[in-house]
């Protein structure tokens, strides 16, 4: 860990890491919001977000701290330090989840390209594809790049976003939330879930926390992580409520949104925000795997590209045999429930335990060399 790492490497860069990581394809274009949140009706998705926001926040922490204390810097050591020889069960898992992610990634550009443009669905698949593999061939300091510059071009948008909707129809959003004060039974369950595939982000950008020079910056940078990935979603989701519940069967809402803006200048600026935090989040999931690889490989370059190429050319065949709707509704909640026993579980328990014995004897040996 550097010792000349600044305030926003050690504290910001690994949460907007995390929000690039999760923001991702159904995020983006308010396709999970829809899926997840929208059943509990606008108070109660509210709630399952704030759900999913402190489940980020816990796990992130915890992460982060039992990755400095054994030297974790990607999630192959981390897994073998938490799990041991049982490690190759989250890799296998995740290598199956970046696939399906990269395909919905895949579709949702295919689909804004669509409808942004009037653009061929596969145009804008191949387009993502061949940017992501363009960043994540140069590693750690391109992708981390990435992450800070489209942040500030994501943040941008989403607040001019939310202005010209509560221009345009505040309204019908104040009235939403009036007439469907019910909370549906469901959000608790809707934040779990949602959290639990997504919180894999956590073990994912632990490159990104290399700039880390104690465990309070593990814990400050954590505890950012839930709510710097969270507020985009929440703002959009409150935009979402002016047309409940029509929206939720939308393949974009946040197409629905944007046509109802009657901007088209700001519609195409949001297609390209989305297409950029697409790029962000695909680039940090198969950078994960190009850290774990070129680490048995010195022709880094060269094998990060390969790795990249073989992964997405899966990914565009799924993302034209299913769709977006389909591969999220389908993968997503069964990988969540997947990723909940075999990594928030045992970071719970197995490395909540680990942490304090070692801090135990951490201050044992400081007692000793006093006396």
């Amino acid at each position: 860990m550097s010792q000349q790492s600044t305030w926003f490497q050690r504290f910001v860069l690994p949460a907007l890491a995390f929000k690039a990581v999760v923001i991702g394809g159904g995020y983006a274009t308010g396709r999970e919001l829809a899926e997840y949140f929208l059943p509990s009706g606008p108070r109660g998705g509210l709630l399952g977000m704030a759900v999913a926001t402190c489940v980020w926040s816990l796990v992130c922490v915890l992460t982060f701290l039992f990755a400095r204390a054994t030297g974790s810097a990607d999630y192959d050591s981390f897994f073998r330090h938490l799990l041991g020889r049982f490690g190759v069960g989250f890799e296998a898992t995740y290598l199956l989840f970046l696939i399906v992610l990269l395909a919905v990634f895949g579709a949702a550009a295919g689909a804004i390209g669509s409808a942004g443009v009037g653009a061929p669905p596969l145009a804008g698949t191949v387009l993502l594809m061949a940017s992501i593999a363009l960043v994540a061939a140069y590693g750690n300091s391109a992708v981390e790049r990435l992450f800070a510059y489209v942040s500030i071009l994501l943040y941008a948008t989403y607040a001019v976003f939310l202005l010209l909707c509560l221009g345009s129809f505040g309204g019908a959003i104040a009235g939403a939330y009036a007439s469907h004060p019910e909370i549906g039974a469901g959000w608790a369950a809707g934040g779990v879930t949602y959290a639990g595939y997504n919180v894999i982000g956590a073990v994912i950008i632990l490159p990104a926390t290399r700039h880390m020079t104690s465990d309070r910056d593990a814990v400050v940078a954590g505890l950012l992580c839930g709510p710097l990935a969270m507020l985009p979603a929440a703002l959009f989701f409150v935009c979402m409520a002016a047309f409940y519940p029509d929206i939720a069967n939308a393949t974009l809402p946040s197409d629905v949104l944007l046509r109802h803006l009657h901007a088209p200048v700001f519609r195409l600026a949001f297609q390209a925000m989305i297409f950029a935090a697409l790029l962000e989040c695909g680039t940090g999931m198969v950078h994960a795997v190009n850290e774990r690889v070129s680490k048995r490989w010195r022709d880094g370059r060269t094998v990060r590209l390969a790795t990249t190429l073989a992964l997405l050319v899966v990914s565009i065949f799924l993302a034209g045999q299913f769709g977006l709707v389909t591969l999220i509704a389908r993968f997503y909640r069964v990988l969540a429930w997947v990723f909940l026993a075999i990594y928030v579980l045992p970071v719970l328990t197995l490395g909540v335990w680990r942490l304090l014995v070692w801090r135990r004897q951490s201050d044992a040996r400081k007692q000793a060399v006093l006396f």
